[in-house]
């Protein structure tokens, strides 16, 4: 699950620049309410549940206007990847085929409601890293 509440810079979102920038982060955690804690004690992120429909911690790591990037603590999946950076592309397609193209592997499209849509891939060496298409109108189907 992704849910990005925005970057912290002005204008990340819906780029059209060539190279994509890391917006987001994800980190896996077997305990995501210990993990949590741990976070806040060591840098003192403010980290809430998303009280959505799976459990997903969004993490504030500073101020609007500061450099840097916001993310999340999940719950570990199967994959075992500690964790899963997200990188903002113009288009969610044509990265998908560049991905194929080199080598790696893309899973189904999800929207974001209210951010975009989003795919988990996995490149050549089967770490996972996400892709997100921005479009503020993306809604749940």
């Amino acid at each position: 699950m992704l849910v990005l509440v925005g970057d912290r810079r002005p204008g990340v979102f819906g780029r059209v620049d060539q190279m994509g920038r890391v917006v987001h982060f994800e980190i896996t955690a077997d305990n995501p309410e210990r993990a949590a804690e741990f976070y806040k004690q060591v840098f003192g992120w403010d980290i809430k549940n998303w009280g959505g429909p799976q459990s997903y911690w969004l993490v504030t790591t500073g101020e609007n206007g500061e450099a840097g990037i916001d993310g999340a603590i999940m719950h570990r999946h199967d994959s075992g990847q500690k964790v899963i950076n997200t990188v903002d592309v113009p288009s969610l397609d044509e990265t998908a085929a560049a991905v194929k193209a080199a080598g790696g592997k893309v899973g189904d499209p999800h929207p974001v409601p209210g951010v975009g849509t989003h795919a988990y891939c996995e490149d050549s060496e089967g770490n996972l890293f996400g892709i997100m298409q921005a479009d503020g109108s993306a809604r749940m189907a």
